[in-house]
């Protein structure tokens, strides 16, 4: 499992650098610019609705007044017919603007997560290496829909809610200005708690977001590591971790409704006292003939449409402090800088690429204080074999990340043919790399897709073909559906060895002309590793190729062996020559001599 897993929500790794609410808004704005006219339509719907809902209280006070009050049947029909056809296109403008308002919502949200995907797959390795992907998954789903539900609401409900208290605002003051001043003692105290709860808000949002971050990211974690956790009973210590990340989210969460659950009716009940303050002055107006029943009903009716927008606002409150939240997150994705952000590296490798590679003075430091490769330096001719040897946590891996720039170095220079990759395009770079791990990694698809992602323009004949020099069409052909079998996630339905010749399936298919190889025997049976070897001779054949070497029986034949040592190359040459000079590699040849004699004599097979 990673070794992510055992954060908590208070982690830096699950924070995002802080930004005002007005950046936020401007920043997501961007968004809405493409589509500005469903931005247009959305808003005009709802103010042609909102229009027709003003003709209510006009009409409810004729029909009092004048229908009722003084007894004029004859108009009541007319009056109902154009009451119900008020409600009509009120209820017809809003269907419309639903139907925009969805398009324009998809939309604005498929710009942003395609965006925020894009740039997730061009941050270089080193960001993955201290973020958790649950907590990634959690911002590119939950945070831009947090962020998306701002940029839809917040512009169509503020744009209507504005329009509407304005609008009503001066209906009141035309029909009433003693009640219209009555109806604005609230507005004070609504204001100071909207200023309140924005200043308040955004770290409860924070926190929750961070929370359900930590949450995801120890879910996904365990879902990949579900056998681990089976293999060592080990159920009932993550329903443990698990219930801790949840109550923290539930926390988080009853925190933020404890806010709202205390602000919304505050602001509500403080909004109704307006009302009753309406009701009290309206009433002895009526009761004293300064005005009518109706008047005062539809002055009522106004008051609930001028009252209502703000509460609306409120909400909207609400969610910019989780869009902020969320947003946060989202940019700081959108941020981080890509890999070979630098002018200039975008020079494309001459062609035929022959495949030299030379490191010169390489140094490199995942970390300041422990450096993971010392003045590295060495020539690959094309077409050769170069094998890395050494402990664990000598910079074998290292040495080879460097060379597709998975990792940038400190200091000194790689080359292809002559050629500084620091000034390469990385898709040339990577285009004439392939690389083959200890662990391949399949996609959840088919055996077809996998092989093909080598090449995706290839046909099948030549899928085909790649499999058969990858010692895999025959197993292949037995599953059930072929090549259209379903590998499951990570290809979890095939052994380690059937994974691993659909990798250098795929490899082969690339034909670039250099190659990585992570020794990939490693974890497999005497007859699958033949397999596997046949193959993987095959695919060396004519590329400049780099093979980290765990049995030093598969790389006897390699042109140049380097043995790394703390970071260092302390010993270089051919296998008989190491041999002879009796240091690191003697003795860790003989070492494994030794055990493949004693596990001989355990079986007592006869030594060919």
């Amino acid at each position: 499992m990673s070794n992510l897993a055992h954060l908590t929500e208070n982690d830096p790794i699950f924070k995002a650098k802080k930004r005002s609410a007005v950046e936020i808004i401007r920043r997501v704005s961007a968004y809405l610019w493409p589509y500005k006219g469903l931005a247009l339509a959305t808003i005009a719907c709802a103010v042609l609705s909102l229009l027709c809902a003003f003709a209510f209280p006009r009409l409810t006070q004729y029909i009092i007044d004048d229908v009722i009050g003084l007894g004029n049947t004859s108009q009541l029909d007319t009056a109902i017919l154009l009451l119900v056809g008020a409600f009509f296109l009120r209820d017809f403008f809003n269907s419309i603007r639903i139907q925009v308002n969805n398009h324009f919502e998809q939309n604005v949200v498929f710009d942003m997560r395609r965006e925020v995907y894009a740039q997730l797959q061009r941050l270089p390795v080193r960001y993955y290496d201290k973020r958790a992907s649950g907590d990634l998954m959690t911002r590119v789903i939950e945070d831009v829909n947090a962020v998306e539900r701002l940029l839809i609401d917040g512009t169509e409900q503020g744009t209507v809610a504005i329009v509407s208290i304005f609008g009503v605002l001066a209906i009141l003051f035309a029909t009433n200005p003693m009640l219209a001043g009555v109806a604005m003692i609230p507005i004070p105290l609504l204001a100071i708690g909207a200023m309140w709860y924005t200043l308040t808000a955004h770290k409860r949002y924070r926190k929750q977001r961070q929370a359900s971050s930590a949450m995801n990211a120890l879910l996904m974690d365990n879902l990949q590591g579900v056998r681990e956790i089976k293999a060592f009973g080990r159920e009932k210590h993550e329903d443990g971790r698990f219930t801790d990340r949840a109550e923290a989210m539930r926390q988080s969460t009853l925190t933020i409704m404890r806010a709202w659950a205390f602000y919304n009716p505050s602001m509500s009940f403080i909004a109704a006292t307006g009302t009753g303050l309406v009701l009290w002055i309206g009433g002895g107006q009526v009761m004293d003939d300064q005005m009518s029943v109706g008047e005062l009903v539809a002055f009522l009716f106004y008051l609930a449409l001028f009252y209502e927008p703000i509460s609306k606002l409120h909400g909207l409150n609400q969610m910019l402090q989780s869009a902020r939240a969320g947003g946060e997150r989202v940019f700081d994705i959108l941020d981080s800088t890509e890999e070979r952000k630098t002018a200039g590296a975008n020079q494309a490798l001459p062609e035929p690429v022959r495949g030299e590679v030379e490191y010169r003075g390489v140094q490199f430091n995942y970390t300041d204080d422990k450096p993971a490769l010392n003045d590295i330096t060495l020539i690959a001719k094309p077409g050769q074999m170069t094998a890395l040897v050494g402990p664990t946590g000598a910079g074998k891996s290292t040495l080879v990340n460097l060379l597709p720039a998975f990792y940038e170095t400190d200091d000194g220079e790689i080359t292809i043919d002559g050629q500084s990759i620091a000034d390469t395009s990385l898709q040339s770079l990577r285009h004439n790399i392939s690389v083959v791990s200890q662990e391949p990694f399949l996609f959840n698809g088919t055996v077809r897709e996998n092989i093909a992602y080598g090449n995706l323009d290839a046909c099948d004949e030549e899928v085909f073909e790649a499999s058969r020099a990858a010692n895999c069409h025959d197993f292949i052909c037995e599953l059930t559906n072929g090549f259209d079998s379903k590998v499951g996630e990570r290809g979890v339905r095939l052994s380690v060895g059937e994974k691993q010749r659909i990798s250098i399936a795929r490899a082969l298919l690339k034909d670039s002309p250099i190659l990585i190889l992570d020794e990939a025997t490693a974890s497999v049976d005497t007859a699958t590793e033949q397999l596997i070897q046949q193959a993987l001779e095959r695919l060396m054949r004519g590329r400049t190729s780099f093979v980290i070497a765990h049995r030093l029986s598969t790389i006897r034949n390699a042109d140049q062996i380097l043995v790394l040592k703390n970071g260092s190359i302390i010993e270089r040459g051919t296998h008989d020559e190491l041999i002879a000079q009796e240091g690191l590699y003697a003795r860790l040849a003989n070492i494994q001599n030794t055990t493949f004699l004693e596990k001989r004599f355990e079986k007592f097979e006869p030594i060919s």
